[in-house]
C-alpha cells in the first residue's frame, strides 16, 4: 500500500517542485498567474529540531493523508445524509421545495453562490454531520503543560482523545439526540456556529487552532452536491428494504455498515 501511493504520488511532487524552481530561477514567470499549492509548503518546510527539510517519503506521506482527509470523510458524510433523506421523504420533500423556490423550475444545476439562499438545506448539513460525524474522535492531542480541566488532572505531554461524535450527542445539550431533526439549527436570531469560537456543542471538524483546514471546502461541497441530487432526482427506499443506519468502522470514519441503496428517478419540474 505505501509503494503505490509512493508511485503514484512522487512523479506529480517531482515536477511541482521543477516547476517552482523554474518559476524562481527565471524572472520573467514572477508575475505570472502562479498560484501557491499545499505541496509547496511542504518544500519549504524546515524541522526545527532536526535542522533539516523534509524528504520525498515523508511530503509524499503529507500528500497522501490531505487528499484522503478531504475525500473520504466528505464522501461518507454525503452517503450518511443521503440516507437520512431517502429514511425520512418529508425531509426530503421539505429540501426540495426550498431548492425550487430559490432556483425556479427552469434552471437545470443549483449554483454555489444559490446555496447561501437555503437555510434548510444547511440546516440538513448540519445535522448529518451532528448525528453521523464521519470520524468519531479527533487525532490524539497532548497538552503542553501540566492542566487541569473541569476537575480533572492532565499531566504534560498526555495522550488526550476528544469523543466527537459523543459531544455531539450529548442529551443535557440536544433534545432527541439521535434523531434526525434539521430544524433544530434553524434559528433566525443568529446562524450556529459549527468553529467552537463561541460555544462547543459540536465538533465534527475539531475546534481552536488545529480545527479541520478544510472545513469551508467541505461544508461548500456537502451542501453543493446534496442540493444538485436532490434537485435533479427523487430518492425512495428500495421496496421492502428499510434504510439500515448501523455503522462500521472504517481505518478513517465511521461509515454504513451497509452502503446506501435507493430508487432514483429524474424528477419532473
Amino acid at each position: 500500500m505505501y509503494g503505490e501511493k509512493y508511485d503514484v504520488l512522487m512523479p506529480l511532487i517531482k515536477e511541482r517542485r521543477k516547476l517552482k524552481e523554474e518559476r524562481i530561477s527565471n524572472a520573467k514567470q514572477v508575475n505570472d498567474e502562479y498560484v501557491l499549492a499545499y505541496v509547496d509548503t511542504l518544500f519549504d518546510l524546515e524541522l526545527p529540531e532536526e535542522k533539516r527539510k523534509l524528504n520525498d517519503i515523508e511530503i509524499s506521506n503529507l500528500c497522501s493523508e490531505f487528499l484522503v482527509a478531504g475525500t473520504d470523510t466528505t464522501s461518507t458524510a454525503l452517503q450518511w445524509v443521503m440516507a437520512n433523506l431517502v429514511k425520512y421523504p418529508h425531509i426530503q420533500e421539505k429540501l426540495f421545495t426550498e431548492i425550487k423556490g430559490v432556483v425556479g423550475d427552469e434552471e437545470t444545476e443549483v449554483k454555489e453562490d444559490e446555496l447561501q439562499k437555503m437555510p434548510y438545506l444547511k440546516a440538513v448539513i448540519l445535522e448529518g454531520l451532528r448525528r453521523h460525524p464521519p470520524a468519531h474522535f479527533l487525532l490524539t492531542h497532548a497538552v503542553s503543560e501540566d492542566t487541569v480541566l473541569n476537575g480533572f488532572f492532565i499531566p504534560k505531554k498526555a495522550s488526550v482523545n476528544v469523543m466527537v461524535a459523543d459531544i455531539g450527542w450529548d442529551p443535557k445539550v440536544w433534545e432527541d439526540p439521535m434523531e434526525f431533526k434539521p430544524e433544530r439549527f434553524l434559528n433566525n436570531e443568529q446562524m450556529f456556529d459549527i468553529t467552537g469560537s463561541k460555544e462547543i456543542k459540536m465538533m465534527p471538524f475539531g475546534v481552536g487552532r488545529r480545527i479541520c483546514p478544510g472545513i469551508g471546502l467541505a461544508m461548500l461541497k456537502l451542501e453543493y452536491f446534496v442540493a444538485n441530487l436532490i434537485w435533479w432526482y427523487e430518492w425512495k427506499a428500495v421496496d421492502g428494504d428499510e434504510v439500515n443506519l448501523e455503522e462500521k468502522r472504517e481505518v478513517l470514519t465511521v461509515a454504513m455498515k451497509n452502503p446506501l441503496q435507493a430508487h432514483i428517478s429524474p424528477r419532473t419540474k
